[in-house]
């Protein structure tokens, strides 16, 4: 995906954990952060916290969905992803993408990866690998301020 282009629908998903969300759900109100991750991911697992805490810290500005992107066919079972899920407080929805048709629709080739869309649903960062949660929260904190000043 390229900056500014706007989000895929939020469709083709094999299962939602946590609730289904749609793509006229997120859009409008706040900007959404798109995480992607993977049962058999060190990194995603390593970074999960701080997603996490990002997720409770921004709770009534941000959405934050999950996409579980498998990588193998050892990636495809729903007990793992929702075992994991648990063990990692994924408390967020889940859109379980076992036929990678999200995958696909965002181009994205990484786990993790994430995607920080403004709430008209527009890309506006786009970032993968385990160590760039300051850059994240910079970002998203960007799109925020340009939300409020737009409001005022």
């Amino acid at each position: 995906m390229k900056l500014r282009e706007p989000m895929p629908e939020l469709s083709g998903a094999t299962e939602w954990l946590n609730g289904e969300v749609t793509k006229e759900q997120v859009i409008g109100e706040k900007p959404t952060l798109i995480h992607f991750w993977s049962v058999s991911c060190h990194l995603c697992k390593e970074a999960m916290p701080q997603v996490n805490e990002f997720r409770d810290q921004y709770k009534d500005q941000l959405n934050v969905v999950a996409v579980h992107m498998p990588r193998s066919e050892n990636d495809l079972d729903l007990d793992v992803i929702k075992k994991t899920a648990s063990e990692h407080d994924i408390s967020q929805p889940i859109f379980v993408d076992s036929e990678h048709k999200l995958t696909e629709a965002f181009e994205n080739q990484y786990v993790p990866a994430y995607y920080v869309f403004d709430k008209d649903g527009n890309l506006r960062h786009f970032q993968a690998g385990g160590s760039g949660m300051k850059m994240l929260e910079k970002r998203v904190n960007r799109v925020l301020d340009e939300m409020k000043k737009n409001e005022q």
